[in-house]
């Protein structure tokens, strides 16, 4: 075997080959796959699968044209929530690499789930952000549980494990509940409408103090009813409390986000659901002893209390005291009749004065006030009624005879006449009048009919 120097005078000075062993490429190849080709998502049918003692998952997935070996390495391979077959179709998230010591290319699998599943939680996650951000799942709105429910509507199959887990746990706990099994279709298309039906039937029944929403593990597809728009928006319109507990701990559904309360499993929300009995009764024992143990504690604080009044007592010689109290006693009684008695007369005296206002202001001494005024006002209406009629007469005669003065008829007295022609008018003029023209003449006591002659 030659050294690279050698090699390098046997090609006249040409630069050194970089000759590298199979595990240098290899390496090198894995190293430029990796820097490439980070994380991706790649789906297609699995083949050759197999799982040896290792716990390590071994398979290959190919599509119509071509197919690459895959590894899924424990602990992650333990995590799959489904058991990998021939001829399923899946998604895989996984790193390109390369298997170094037999050189071939490889992808090592992070995540794999049916390919199905990989659509269903794209929806999950668009149908999670929208009702997030119209606050159905706001902290605030959440109301809490009541303490010691009576009554417990518990939704969901009437034949699955999770209805026998439930009524098992709440049986042991807490007896005194009562608890009505709401059956519906938790799997497939009719499971969300039935489950909005019983929801509202729930609610408006006001039977229930909490209802609780809950059915056993199954695949993402399996549990896609509580992923349902419909019963998210039924659970945030329920009057009733509501808990969700939907599949295993590890699964969260839209369901469990509106709700009130999420329980990791349904025997859980039993256990969220009601109290301990044993330990209630427990902590009641527990109260009692406390009670029993201050109430005597007191009682006896109170005895020595009464052992040290009655030694003081004795030390203080109660008879004069009693006989000081006593005469304390008769001097406020003195007292209080002395005030009790300037008091009646300050009090009689007040009553004197105010029935003395009282008859003052009484209606008779009015009524006879207001008759003199309205006799005072009657009189002096009637002088200016005469004064004033008196004052009209006058002025009434004045224009009378201003008016005479000027008028025709005091003329007529005078000796004149007023001449109308047939019509009725005044003659004015002689002129026009003809021989034979009857005439009227007004005088001041009547009337003459004329005819003009020739003479």
């Amino acid at each position: 075997m030659h050294s690279p120097d050698d090699l390098s005078d046997a090609t006249g000075g040409q630069p050194p080959r970089h000759i590298l062993t199979p595990s240098t490429l290899n390496r090198l190849v894995r190293d430029l796959l990796e820097d490439a080709l980070p994380l991706i998502w790649i789906e297609g049918e699995l083949s050759n699968v197999a799982r040896p003692a290792s716990g390590h998952l071994y398979f290959t997935l190919k599509d119509s044209a071509a197919q690459v070996r895959c590894a899924m390495f424990k602990p992650k391979s333990g995590w799959l929530r489904f058991k990998p077959a021939d001829g399923m179709q899946v998604l895989v998230r996984a790193r390109v690499g390369l298997y170094e010591p037999r050189g071939e290319f490889q992808l090592v699998a992070e995540h794999m789930e049916p390919a199905g599943e990989g659509a269903l939680q794209r929806e999950f996650e668009r149908l999670k952000a929208q009702l997030d951000a119209e606050g159905l799942f706001a902290p605030e709105r959440k109301r809490p549980l009541p303490h010691f429910a009576r009554r417990i509507g518990v939704i969901t199959s009437a034949t699955g494990a999770a209805i026998r887990d439930v009524l098992s746990v709440l049986a042991r706990r807490w007896p005194l509940a009562d608890v009505d099994v709401l059956p519906v279709p938790v799997q497939g298309r009719e499971a969300p409408p039935a489950i909005v039906t019983m929801l509202r039937k729930a609610a408006a029944s006001g039977r229930y103090d909490v209802l609780l929403l809950t059915r056993g593990g199954g695949s993402l597809e399996d549990l896609w009813a509580f992923n349902d728009e419909r019963v998210a928006r039924a659970i945030h319109a329920s009057s009733v409390p509501v808990v969700s507990a939907v599949g295993h701990e590890i699964d969260f559904s839209i369901a469990d986000f509106v709700a009130d309360l999420r329980a990791p499993t349904p025997s859980a929300a039993a256990e969220l659901l009601v109290p301990d009995a044993l330990a209630l009764k427990r902590h009641l024992d527990q109260l009692r002893q406390r009670i029993v143990a201050i109430q005597e504690r007191q009682l006896q604080a109170r005895i020595q209390r009464v052992d040290h009044l009655h030694a003081r007592l004795q030390s203080q010689r109660p008879q004069a005291r009693l006989t000081r109290d006593r005469e304390r006693l008769q001097q406020l009684h003195r007292r209080l009749l002395s005030a009790r008695s300037a008091q009646a007369t300050q009090w009689t005296v007040r009553l004197e004065r105010a029935h003395a206002r009282l008859l003052a202001q009484h209606p008779k001494q009015r009524l006879a006030l207001w008759r003199h005024q309205l006799d005072q006002q009657a009189t002096h209406l009637r002088r200016s009624i005469e004064h004033k009629l008196e004052r009209e007469r006058l002025s009434l005669q004045h224009t009378a005879r201003a008016m005479h003065a000027v008028s025709p008829l005091a003329t007529l007295e005078r000796g004149y006449a007023i001449l109308f022609d047939a019509d009725g008018k005044v003659l004015r003029s002689a002129q026009n009048v003809t021989a034979g023209t009857a005439l009227r003449a007004r005088l001041a006591d009547g009337e003459l009919p004329l005819q003009v002659s020739d003479d």
